[in-house]
């Protein structure tokens, strides 16, 4: 929309101007796209003030319209990247199913964060799963201490729903299942190291956002999995 808007000004049409405003803040606070916006976008704050850019830039109107097309295509490849991997749309409709109050929020602050705050995503990784380890354990009835760490809410679970390598023969289950217990304990470890959660030294590490979304990935897989796994099985196996 904001595309065919700009194509439409600077070609000798009229744009909306509120229109922009609104679609133009939609991307340049977007936490997916806001790196990436064309410069003009943050500078051109009326469809008045981006006429005055274009008709100075460029003066034919096929100029016109390949510099748009071109300016927003990083725009069009990141969100059919985004799009392309499955676990954002999927955990979030898990999650909203299992429990829309709590845990798909947590997963919905996890999601924003990704970008903007890499400590406070990777933090939320962590709460994802210990509150879904809670509710499934709770809903299952079985007993845990209450500053029981994730790992021990995990191994709890995954013998609740007979997800523990110790509970199968076969090697391939064994090893899938051990490299989910792993994932699990490389989250705590990487929450302690790299979140919010503790105080640091003189030289703290600081994470990216690429580690803010491997934690965050890594625990909505997870965190699906049990969900799904829960709900396919009796409350009692």
């Amino acid at each position: 929309m904001l595309q065919n808007l700009l194509v439409a000004e600077a070609t000798g049409g009229s744009g909306d101007s509120q229109e922009y405003s609104q679609l133009r803040q939609e991307i340049v606070e977007h936490h997916l796209l806001k790196d990436i916006a064309p410069r003009f976008l943050r500078t051109c704050r009326t469809t008045a003030q981006f006429w005055q850019f274009i008709k100075c830039e460029y003066r034919s109107y096929a100029e016109r319209r390949q510099f748009i097309w071109d300016q927003f295509q990083p725009l069009f490849e990141r969100i059919d990247g985004a799009a392309a991997v499955p676990s954002d749309q999927h955990v979030a409709l898990a999650m909203e199913k299992f429990d829309a109050e709590s845990v798909h929020t947590i997963w919905a602050r996890a999601m924003e964060r990704r970008e903007a705050d890499p400590e406070g995503a990777i933090t939320l990784s962590r709460t994802l799963l210990e509150t879904v380890c809670k509710h499934i354990l709770d809903e299952r009835a079985v007993a845990y201490a209450g500053d029981a760490d994730l790992p021990a809410l995990y191994k709890l679970v995954a013998k609740s729903l007979n997800l523990a390598p110790s509970q199968h023969t076969e090697s391939i289950f064994k090893q899938i299942l051990g490299g989910c217990t792993a994932v699990v304990e490389g989250l705590g470890a990487l929450r302690n190291r790299l979140s919010d959660a503790h105080g640091q030294g003189k030289r703290p590490v600081k994470p990216s956002s690429r580690h803010a979304e491997l934690a965050v990935n890594l625990a909505g897989t997870v965190a699906m999995f049990l969900v799904s796994t829960h709900q396919a099985l009796p409350q009692s196996v």
